[in-house]
Protein backbone atom coordinates (compact mmCIF):
# COMPACT_ATOMS: atom_id res chain seq x y z
CA UNK A 1 0.00 0.00 0.00
CA UNK A 2 3.15 2.20 1.27
CA UNK A 3 4.69 1.78 -2.54
CA UNK A 4 1.54 2.59 -4.10
CA UNK A 5 1.20 5.77 -2.66
CA UNK A 6 4.50 6.61 -3.11
CA UNK A 7 4.64 6.10 -6.94
CA UNK A 8 1.01 7.74 -6.93
CA UNK A 9 2.72 11.00 -5.37
CA UNK A 10 6.06 10.45 -7.94
CA UNK A 11 3.52 10.56 -11.09
CA UNK A 12 1.60 13.78 -9.73
CA UNK A 13 5.03 15.63 -8.92
CA UNK A 14 6.28 14.57 -12.81
CA UNK A 15 2.99 15.45 -14.30
CA UNK A 16 2.98 18.48 -12.32
CA UNK A 17 6.60 19.74 -13.77
CA UNK A 18 5.63 18.20 -17.01
CA UNK A 19 3.03 21.21 -17.00
CA UNK A 20 4.71 23.82 -15.78
CA UNK A 21 7.77 23.03 -18.63
CA UNK A 22 4.86 22.90 -21.61
CA UNK A 23 3.44 26.06 -20.02
CA UNK A 24 6.63 27.44 -19.89
CA UNK A 25 7.47 26.10 -23.78
CA UNK A 26 4.55 28.17 -24.98
CA UNK A 27 5.22 31.54 -23.17
CA UNK A 28 8.59 31.38 -24.67
CA UNK A 29 7.56 30.19 -28.05
CA UNK A 30 4.66 33.51 -27.94
CA UNK A 31 7.70 35.87 -25.79
CA UNK A 32 11.26 35.28 -27.13
CA UNK A 33 10.64 36.94 -30.70
CA UNK A 34 9.16 39.87 -29.26
CA UNK A 35 11.92 40.17 -26.40
CA UNK A 36 14.97 39.22 -28.99
CA UNK A 37 13.23 42.21 -31.03
CA UNK A 38 12.74 44.86 -28.16
CA UNK A 39 16.67 44.25 -27.43
CA UNK A 40 17.74 44.64 -30.69
CA UNK A 41 15.70 47.91 -31.20
CA UNK A 42 17.32 48.97 -27.48
CA UNK A 43 21.07 48.17 -29.08
CA UNK A 44 21.27 49.35 -32.28
CA UNK A 45 19.81 52.92 -32.00
CA UNK A 46 22.63 55.66 -31.25
CA UNK A 47 22.14 55.96 -27.68
CA UNK A 48 25.18 55.95 -24.78
CA UNK A 49 23.60 53.02 -23.10
CA UNK A 50 23.31 50.99 -26.04
CA UNK A 51 25.47 47.88 -26.47
CA UNK A 52 26.02 49.05 -30.40
CA UNK A 53 27.44 52.71 -29.05
CA UNK A 54 30.92 52.47 -28.43
CA UNK A 55 30.94 49.51 -31.68
CA UNK A 56 29.64 53.53 -33.86
CA UNK A 57 32.15 55.78 -32.20
CA UNK A 58 35.19 53.31 -32.67
CA UNK A 59 34.41 51.30 -34.86
CA UNK A 60 36.40 48.05 -33.82
CA UNK A 61 36.30 46.58 -37.47
CA UNK A 62 40.02 47.25 -39.08
CA UNK A 63 39.54 48.87 -42.44
CA UNK A 64 41.82 49.27 -45.12
CA UNK A 65 42.46 51.11 -48.36
CA UNK A 66 44.48 49.47 -51.36
CA UNK A 67 44.97 51.72 -54.34
CA UNK A 68 45.70 50.41 -57.83
CA UNK A 69 47.24 53.00 -60.08
CA UNK A 70 47.10 53.14 -63.73
CA UNK A 71 50.92 53.49 -65.05
CA UNK A 72 51.11 54.98 -68.32
CA UNK A 73 53.27 52.99 -70.88
CA UNK A 74 53.45 55.10 -73.97
CA UNK A 75 52.85 58.67 -72.52
CA UNK A 76 54.73 60.07 -75.93
CA UNK A 77 52.76 58.25 -78.56
CA UNK A 78 49.41 59.81 -76.64
CA UNK A 79 50.26 62.74 -77.03
CA UNK A 80 50.90 62.06 -80.96
CA UNK A 81 47.20 60.46 -81.05
CA UNK A 82 47.95 56.86 -80.68
CA UNK A 83 45.91 54.33 -78.09
CA UNK A 84 46.56 54.57 -74.78
CA UNK A 85 48.28 51.68 -73.05
CA UNK A 86 48.39 51.23 -69.40
CA UNK A 87 49.98 48.95 -66.55
CA UNK A 88 48.32 48.26 -63.34
CA UNK A 89 50.57 48.35 -60.24
CA UNK A 90 49.68 47.69 -57.07
CA UNK A 91 47.95 47.45 -54.83
CA UNK A 92 49.52 49.98 -52.04
CA UNK A 93 47.60 48.95 -49.30
CA UNK A 94 47.06 51.46 -46.03
CA UNK A 95 44.98 50.89 -42.37
CA UNK A 96 42.65 53.44 -42.35
CA UNK A 97 41.78 54.43 -38.71
CA UNK A 98 38.47 56.22 -38.21
CA UNK A 99 37.23 58.27 -34.75
CA UNK A 100 33.95 60.17 -34.02
CA UNK A 101 34.73 63.64 -32.51
CA UNK A 102 32.15 66.40 -31.32
CA UNK A 103 29.45 63.88 -30.55
CA UNK A 104 26.74 66.06 -29.76
CA UNK A 105 23.15 65.03 -28.34
CA UNK A 106 20.51 67.71 -29.90
CA UNK A 107 16.92 68.12 -29.58
CA UNK A 108 14.76 66.43 -32.54
CA UNK A 109 16.46 62.98 -31.60
CA UNK A 110 19.12 63.54 -33.93
CA UNK A 111 23.29 63.31 -33.00
CA UNK A 112 25.88 65.51 -34.56
CA UNK A 113 29.59 64.28 -35.15
CA UNK A 114 33.04 64.52 -36.99
CA UNK A 115 34.63 61.73 -38.49
CA UNK A 116 38.26 61.62 -38.82
CA UNK A 117 40.60 59.36 -40.79
CA UNK A 118 43.97 59.11 -41.16
CA UNK A 119 45.88 56.17 -42.98
CA UNK A 120 49.25 53.94 -42.14
CA UNK A 121 50.75 52.82 -45.06
CA UNK A 122 50.98 48.73 -44.56
CA UNK A 123 54.05 47.47 -46.76
CA UNK A 124 53.68 43.65 -45.34
CA UNK A 125 50.63 43.85 -47.80
CA UNK A 126 51.57 45.85 -50.13
CA UNK A 127 52.73 45.17 -53.87
CA UNK A 128 55.67 47.82 -54.14
CA UNK A 129 56.75 50.79 -52.08
CA UNK A 130 55.02 54.66 -51.66
CA UNK A 131 58.69 55.38 -53.64
CA UNK A 132 57.67 53.77 -56.65
CA UNK A 133 57.37 56.24 -59.62
CA UNK A 134 54.44 55.89 -61.56
CA UNK A 135 53.36 57.80 -65.23
CA UNK A 136 49.84 59.38 -64.98
CA UNK A 137 48.54 62.41 -66.72
CA UNK A 138 49.26 65.82 -65.40
CA UNK A 139 45.49 66.65 -63.80
CA UNK A 140 46.22 70.24 -63.36
CA UNK A 141 47.71 70.91 -67.07
CA UNK A 142 45.13 69.07 -68.67
CA UNK A 143 42.05 70.44 -66.70
CA UNK A 144 43.41 73.40 -67.06
CA UNK A 145 43.83 72.98 -70.66
CA UNK A 146 40.14 72.01 -70.90
CA UNK A 147 38.91 74.59 -69.03
CA UNK A 148 40.22 77.20 -71.79
CA UNK A 149 38.99 74.99 -74.32
CA UNK A 150 36.40 78.19 -75.29
CA UNK A 151 38.82 81.17 -74.11
CA UNK A 152 40.43 83.31 -76.47
CA UNK A 153 43.43 82.00 -78.68
CA UNK A 154 45.69 85.10 -76.57
CA UNK A 155 45.26 83.28 -73.30
CA UNK A 156 45.87 79.92 -74.58
CA UNK A 157 49.16 80.89 -75.91
CA UNK A 158 49.77 82.76 -72.76
CA UNK A 159 48.78 79.41 -70.80
CA UNK A 160 51.41 77.12 -72.94
CA UNK A 161 53.89 80.00 -72.19
CA UNK A 162 53.15 79.39 -68.42
CA UNK A 163 53.40 75.60 -68.73
CA UNK A 164 56.71 75.52 -70.28
CA UNK A 165 58.31 78.04 -68.37
CA UNK A 166 57.41 75.99 -65.37
CA UNK A 167 58.58 72.66 -66.91
CA UNK A 168 54.84 71.10 -67.05
CA UNK A 169 53.95 68.69 -69.31
CA UNK A 170 50.76 66.67 -70.21
CA UNK A 171 52.49 63.37 -68.23
CA UNK A 172 54.38 63.50 -65.75
CA UNK A 173 56.53 61.28 -63.71
CA UNK A 174 55.58 60.94 -59.84
CA UNK A 175 56.15 58.51 -56.89
CA UNK A 176 53.11 57.04 -55.34
CA UNK A 177 53.48 58.92 -52.02
CA UNK A 178 53.52 62.37 -53.72
CA UNK A 179 50.43 61.03 -55.87
CA UNK A 180 48.32 59.91 -53.08
CA UNK A 181 49.21 62.72 -50.51
CA UNK A 182 50.48 65.02 -52.58
CA UNK A 183 53.30 66.94 -53.88
CA UNK A 184 54.16 70.83 -54.73
CA UNK A 185 54.07 72.26 -57.85
CA UNK A 186 54.84 75.83 -58.72
CA UNK A 187 51.37 75.55 -61.08
CA UNK A 188 49.60 75.45 -58.33
CA UNK A 189 51.41 78.76 -56.47
CA UNK A 190 50.29 80.31 -59.73
CA UNK A 191 47.19 79.64 -60.17
CA UNK A 192 46.03 80.78 -56.52
CA UNK A 193 48.56 83.80 -56.72
CA UNK A 194 46.92 85.12 -59.98
CA UNK A 195 43.59 83.27 -59.27
CA UNK A 196 43.03 82.86 -55.71
CA UNK A 197 39.61 80.86 -54.24
CA UNK A 198 40.20 79.14 -58.17
CA UNK A 199 41.19 76.13 -56.32
CA UNK A 200 40.32 74.23 -52.71
CA UNK A 201 43.48 73.39 -51.56
CA UNK A 202 46.25 75.89 -51.35
CA UNK A 203 49.89 73.75 -50.79
CA UNK A 204 50.21 70.41 -52.24
CA UNK A 205 47.94 68.57 -54.57
CA UNK A 206 47.46 65.16 -54.16
CA UNK A 207 44.87 62.75 -55.02
CA UNK A 208 44.19 61.96 -51.19
CA UNK A 209 45.77 64.63 -49.47
CA UNK A 210 41.79 66.03 -48.71
CA UNK A 211 41.50 62.80 -46.73
CA UNK A 212 44.18 62.47 -44.72
CA UNK A 213 44.24 63.65 -41.16
CA UNK A 214 40.76 65.04 -41.89
CA UNK A 215 36.99 64.70 -41.40
CA UNK A 216 34.56 64.21 -43.64
CA UNK A 217 32.05 66.90 -42.81
CA UNK A 218 29.85 67.06 -40.13
CA UNK A 219 27.07 64.35 -40.13
CA UNK A 220 23.77 64.96 -38.13
CA UNK A 221 21.88 61.43 -38.18
CA UNK A 222 18.98 60.31 -36.19
CA UNK A 223 19.75 58.32 -33.43
CA UNK A 224 16.39 55.83 -33.42
CA UNK A 225 15.67 56.76 -29.56
CA UNK A 226 12.35 58.49 -30.11
CA UNK A 227 11.24 57.74 -33.56
CA UNK A 228 13.10 54.16 -34.53
CA UNK A 229 11.81 54.26 -38.23
CA UNK A 230 14.20 56.98 -38.97
CA UNK A 231 17.29 55.28 -37.19
CA UNK A 232 20.65 56.09 -38.75
CA UNK A 233 19.48 58.03 -41.53
CA UNK A 234 21.02 61.42 -42.25
CA UNK A 235 19.23 64.74 -41.04
CA UNK A 236 22.32 66.87 -42.81
CA UNK A 237 25.47 67.22 -43.67
CA UNK A 238 27.58 70.26 -43.12
CA UNK A 239 23.68 71.60 -42.59
CA UNK A 240 21.95 71.16 -45.57
CA UNK A 241 19.58 68.49 -46.16
CA UNK A 242 20.67 68.29 -49.72
CA UNK A 243 23.78 69.67 -51.80
CA UNK A 244 23.96 71.70 -55.13
CA UNK A 245 26.46 69.73 -57.12
CA UNK A 246 23.92 68.54 -59.65
CA UNK A 247 21.05 69.79 -61.55
CA UNK A 248 17.86 67.99 -60.46
CA UNK A 249 16.40 67.76 -57.23
CA UNK A 250 16.49 64.23 -56.79
CA UNK A 251 20.17 63.75 -57.58
CA UNK A 252 21.22 66.61 -55.01
CA UNK A 253 18.78 64.64 -51.96
CA UNK A 254 20.79 63.38 -49.02
CA UNK A 255 19.21 60.06 -48.60
CA UNK A 256 20.03 56.99 -46.95
CA UNK A 257 22.28 56.58 -43.50
CA UNK A 258 26.28 57.67 -43.74
CA UNK A 259 27.11 54.39 -44.54
CA UNK A 260 28.31 52.39 -41.26
CA UNK A 261 24.73 51.11 -40.17
CA UNK A 262 21.18 50.68 -41.21
CA UNK A 263 17.95 49.93 -39.85
CA UNK A 264 17.49 46.51 -38.55
CA UNK A 265 14.75 43.89 -39.51
CA UNK A 266 16.04 43.79 -43.13
CA UNK A 267 13.87 41.64 -45.87
CA UNK A 268 14.95 40.71 -49.67
CA UNK A 269 12.58 43.57 -50.62
CA UNK A 270 15.33 46.33 -48.63
CA UNK A 271 17.81 48.18 -50.40
CA UNK A 272 20.97 50.35 -48.90
CA UNK A 273 21.62 53.52 -49.36
CA UNK A 274 23.83 55.86 -47.94
CA UNK A 275 25.51 59.62 -48.89
CA UNK A 276 28.84 59.28 -49.88
CA UNK A 277 31.08 62.72 -49.42
CA UNK A 278 33.58 61.57 -52.13
CA UNK A 279 31.46 61.28 -54.46
CA UNK A 280 29.26 63.81 -53.61
CA UNK A 281 26.06 62.17 -54.02
CA UNK A 282 23.77 59.16 -52.59
CA UNK A 283 24.22 55.79 -53.44
CA UNK A 284 21.43 53.02 -53.42
CA UNK A 285 22.74 49.34 -53.39
CA UNK A 286 20.64 46.26 -54.12
CA UNK A 287 19.54 42.95 -52.41
CA UNK A 288 21.69 39.92 -54.26
CA UNK A 289 21.68 36.94 -51.96
CA UNK A 290 21.81 35.49 -48.34
CA UNK A 291 25.21 34.19 -47.28
CA UNK A 292 27.08 33.21 -43.86
CA UNK A 293 30.09 35.29 -42.40
CA UNK A 294 32.19 33.93 -39.55
CA UNK A 295 28.89 31.75 -38.08
CA UNK A 296 26.65 35.21 -38.41
CA UNK A 297 23.55 34.91 -41.51
CA UNK A 298 24.24 37.67 -43.88
CA UNK A 299 22.47 39.65 -46.56
CA UNK A 300 24.84 40.70 -50.20
CA UNK A 301 23.73 43.99 -51.31
CA UNK A 302 25.23 44.83 -54.34
CA UNK A 303 25.57 47.97 -57.17
CA UNK A 304 22.63 48.14 -59.26
CA UNK A 305 23.52 48.64 -63.57
CA UNK A 306 21.99 51.64 -63.21
CA UNK A 307 24.16 53.35 -60.63
CA UNK A 308 26.69 54.91 -63.02
CA UNK A 309 24.35 54.72 -65.99
CA UNK A 310 23.53 57.84 -67.78
CA UNK A 311 20.77 59.91 -68.18
CA UNK A 312 19.72 58.39 -72.06
CA UNK A 313 19.84 54.75 -70.03
CA UNK A 314 18.49 55.66 -67.08
CA UNK A 315 16.49 58.70 -67.01
CA UNK A 316 16.56 59.21 -63.23
CA UNK A 317 20.55 60.20 -63.33
CA UNK A 318 20.03 63.01 -65.85
CA UNK A 319 20.87 65.08 -63.07
CA UNK A 320 24.03 64.00 -63.00
CA UNK A 321 24.56 65.21 -66.77
CA UNK A 322 26.40 66.43 -68.84
CA UNK A 323 26.78 62.99 -69.69
CA UNK A 324 29.45 60.81 -71.39
CA UNK A 325 29.01 56.92 -72.28
CA UNK A 326 26.80 55.37 -69.62
CA UNK A 327 28.77 53.42 -66.37
CA UNK A 328 30.84 56.75 -65.73
CA UNK A 329 29.48 59.54 -63.75
CA UNK A 330 30.82 63.08 -64.31
CA UNK A 331 32.07 64.83 -60.89
CA UNK A 332 33.47 67.60 -62.45
CA UNK A 333 31.14 70.04 -60.52
CA UNK A 334 32.41 68.87 -56.76
CA UNK A 335 35.91 68.13 -57.38
CA UNK A 336 36.81 72.06 -59.02
CA UNK A 337 35.51 71.63 -62.27
CA UNK A 338 38.31 69.10 -63.65
CA UNK A 339 36.96 66.55 -66.30
CA UNK A 340 37.07 63.70 -63.56
CA UNK A 341 34.93 60.44 -63.78
CA UNK A 342 33.78 57.89 -61.65
CA UNK A 343 33.03 54.13 -62.30
CA UNK A 344 33.45 51.25 -61.36
CA UNK A 345 36.91 49.34 -61.90
CA UNK A 346 38.16 48.75 -65.13
CA UNK A 347 35.04 50.41 -66.63
CA UNK A 348 33.25 47.33 -65.27
CA UNK A 349 29.50 46.96 -65.78
CA UNK A 350 30.30 49.78 -68.33
CA UNK A 351 29.67 50.78 -72.51
CA UNK A 352 32.99 48.69 -73.85
CA UNK A 353 33.86 51.49 -75.46
CA UNK A 354 35.38 52.95 -72.76
CA UNK A 355 37.81 49.96 -72.07
CA UNK A 356 38.31 49.23 -75.92
CA UNK A 357 39.88 52.31 -76.09
CA UNK A 358 42.58 51.92 -73.44
CA UNK A 359 45.05 48.69 -73.74
CA UNK A 360 45.37 46.69 -70.36
CA UNK A 361 42.22 47.40 -68.67
CA UNK A 362 40.45 43.95 -68.26
CA UNK A 363 36.73 44.33 -66.45
CA UNK A 364 35.47 41.11 -64.71
CA UNK A 365 33.03 41.17 -61.55
CA UNK A 366 34.69 38.92 -59.18
CA UNK A 367 37.73 41.41 -59.27
CA UNK A 368 35.82 44.70 -59.89
CA UNK A 369 32.40 44.12 -58.21
CA UNK A 370 31.50 45.94 -54.89
CA UNK A 371 30.09 44.64 -51.99
CA UNK A 372 28.57 44.95 -48.80
CA UNK A 373 27.63 41.74 -46.50
CA UNK A 374 25.15 43.15 -43.80
CA UNK A 375 23.42 41.21 -40.54
CA UNK A 376 19.99 42.00 -41.53
CA UNK A 377 18.30 41.51 -38.02
CA UNK A 378 21.14 44.37 -36.84
CA UNK A 379 21.56 46.43 -39.60
CA UNK A 380 25.70 45.79 -38.76
CA UNK A 381 28.00 45.28 -42.08
CA UNK A 382 29.99 42.05 -41.15
CA UNK A 383 32.10 42.37 -44.70
CA UNK A 384 32.36 45.26 -47.10
CA UNK A 385 34.27 45.34 -49.94
CA UNK A 386 33.50 48.94 -51.84
CA UNK A 387 35.67 49.52 -55.22
CA UNK A 388 35.81 52.93 -57.20
CA UNK A 389 37.81 54.51 -60.01
CA UNK A 390 38.59 57.65 -60.92
CA UNK A 391 39.72 59.05 -64.52
CA UNK A 392 40.19 61.94 -66.43
CA UNK A 393 38.76 62.90 -69.67
CA UNK A 394 41.56 64.45 -71.78
CA UNK A 395 42.02 65.64 -75.35
CA UNK A 396 43.76 67.68 -77.65
CA UNK A 397 42.86 71.28 -76.76
CA UNK A 398 43.96 73.17 -80.23
CA UNK A 399 46.31 76.20 -78.55
CA UNK A 400 47.54 74.60 -76.15
CA UNK A 401 51.26 73.09 -77.16
CA UNK A 402 51.53 70.77 -74.56
CA UNK A 403 48.23 68.39 -75.42
CA UNK A 404 49.68 68.32 -78.73
CA UNK A 405 47.07 65.58 -80.97
CA UNK A 406 45.59 63.42 -77.78
CA UNK A 407 42.58 61.93 -79.11
CA UNK A 408 39.37 62.19 -76.83
CA UNK A 409 39.23 59.21 -74.36
CA UNK A 410 38.41 58.87 -70.72
CA UNK A 411 41.88 57.55 -68.99
CA UNK A 412 41.56 55.73 -65.64
CA UNK A 413 43.77 57.51 -63.21
CA UNK A 414 44.04 54.39 -60.07
CA UNK A 415 41.07 52.55 -58.92
CA UNK A 416 41.21 51.62 -55.17
CA UNK A 417 39.14 49.08 -52.48
CA UNK A 418 37.80 49.96 -48.91
CA UNK A 419 37.63 47.24 -47.19
CA UNK A 420 36.78 45.66 -43.60
CA UNK A 421 35.29 42.77 -41.88
CA UNK A 422 34.58 42.50 -38.49
CA UNK A 423 37.15 39.72 -36.69
CA UNK A 424 38.40 38.58 -33.08
CA UNK A 425 36.84 39.46 -30.14
CA UNK A 426 34.32 41.26 -31.67
CA UNK A 427 32.98 38.43 -34.04
CA UNK A 428 33.49 36.44 -31.20
CA UNK A 429 30.89 39.02 -29.10
CA UNK A 430 28.75 39.62 -32.16
CA UNK A 431 28.15 36.36 -32.94
CA UNK A 432 27.54 34.85 -28.99
CA UNK A 433 24.78 37.80 -27.80
CA UNK A 434 23.14 37.93 -31.83
CA UNK A 435 22.82 34.49 -32.84
CA UNK A 436 24.45 32.06 -31.15
CA UNK A 437 21.95 33.22 -28.00
CA UNK A 438 18.46 33.38 -29.39
CA UNK A 439 19.25 30.01 -31.33
CA UNK A 440 19.66 28.55 -27.74
CA UNK A 441 16.75 30.52 -26.59
CA UNK A 442 14.68 29.24 -30.06
CA UNK A 443 15.08 25.47 -29.31
CA UNK A 444 15.01 25.90 -25.32
CA UNK A 445 11.61 27.08 -26.06
CA UNK A 446 10.52 23.64 -28.39
CA UNK A 447 12.61 21.48 -25.92
CA UNK A 448 10.82 22.62 -22.50
CA UNK A 449 7.65 21.96 -24.44
CA UNK A 450 8.53 18.57 -26.12
CA UNK A 451 9.49 17.74 -22.54
CA UNK A 452 6.25 18.82 -21.00
CA UNK A 453 4.82 16.82 -22.92
CA UNK A 454 6.65 13.65 -22.47
CA UNK A 455 6.02 14.03 -18.43
CA UNK A 456 2.40 14.71 -18.52
CA UNK A 457 2.25 11.75 -20.23
CA UNK A 458 3.37 9.79 -17.35
CA UNK A 459 0.32 10.35 -14.96
CA UNK A 460 -1.59 9.80 -17.88
CA UNK A 461 -0.08 6.35 -18.52
CA UNK A 462 -0.02 4.90 -14.88
CA UNK A 463 -3.56 6.11 -14.27
CA UNK A 464 -4.52 3.80 -17.31
CA UNK A 465 -2.23 0.82 -16.42
CA UNK A 466 -3.48 1.51 -12.66
CA UNK A 467 -7.18 1.16 -13.74
CA UNK A 468 -6.58 -1.59 -15.81
CA UNK A 469 -5.26 -3.43 -13.14
CA UNK A 470 -7.93 -3.27 -10.62
CA UNK A 471 -10.25 -4.73 -13.24
CA UNK A 472 -8.29 -7.93 -13.87
CA UNK A 473 -8.10 -8.39 -9.86
CA UNK A 474 -11.85 -8.00 -9.48
CA UNK A 475 -13.18 -10.75 -12.41
CA UNK A 476 -11.23 -13.71 -10.69
CA UNK A 477 -13.09 -12.89 -7.35
CA UNK A 478 -16.33 -13.66 -8.40
CA UNK A 479 -15.20 -17.40 -9.09
CA UNK A 480 -13.55 -18.11 -6.76
CA UNK A 481 -16.31 -16.95 -3.91
CA UNK A 482 -19.72 -18.89 -5.13
CA UNK A 483 -21.13 -18.70 -1.62
CA UNK A 484 -21.63 -15.19 -1.87
CA UNK A 485 -23.63 -15.31 -5.10
CA UNK A 486 -27.50 -14.46 -4.33
CA UNK A 487 -29.29 -17.19 -2.60
CA UNK A 488 -31.52 -18.88 -5.45
CA UNK A 489 -28.86 -20.01 -8.01
CA UNK A 490 -26.66 -21.59 -5.19
CA UNK A 491 -27.64 -25.31 -5.44
CA UNK A 492 -27.51 -24.79 -9.24
CA UNK A 493 -24.19 -23.98 -8.60
CA UNK A 494 -22.98 -26.54 -6.24
CA UNK A 495 -24.86 -29.70 -8.45
CA UNK A 496 -22.86 -28.38 -11.21
CA UNK A 497 -20.17 -28.04 -9.91
CA UNK A 498 -20.78 -31.83 -8.33
CA UNK A 499 -21.31 -33.06 -11.60
CA UNK A 500 -24.49 -34.07 -10.35
CA UNK A 501 -28.10 -33.81 -12.23
CA UNK A 502 -30.12 -31.09 -10.92
CA UNK A 503 -33.72 -31.74 -10.38
CA UNK A 504 -36.48 -29.57 -11.80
Amino acid sequence: MGNLSRARRVTAALGFIGLLFAVLGIIMIVMVPSIIKQQVLKNVRIDPNSLSFNMWKEIPVPFYLSVYFFNIVNPEEIIQGQKPKVQERGPYVYREFRHKSNITFNNNDTVSFLEYRSYQFQPDKSRGQESDYIIMPNILVLSASMMMENRPGILKLIMTLAFSTLGQRAFMNRTVGEIMWGYDDPLIHLINQYFPNSLPFKGKFGLFAELNNSDSGLFTVFTGVKDFSRIHLVDKWNGVSKVNFWHSDQCNMINGTSGQMWAPFMTPESSLEFYSPEACRSMKLIYKEQGVFGGIPTFRFVAPNTLFANGSVYPPNEGFCPCRESGIQNVSTCRFNAPLFLSHPHFYNADPVLAEAVSGLHPNPEEHSLFLDIHPVTGIPMNCSVKLQLSLFLKSVKGIGQTGNIQPVVLPLMWFEESGAMEGETLDTFYTQLVLMPKVLNYAQYVLLALGCVLLLIPIIYQIRSQGSKDAISRPSLAAQPDQLPTPYTPLLQDSLSGQPTKV
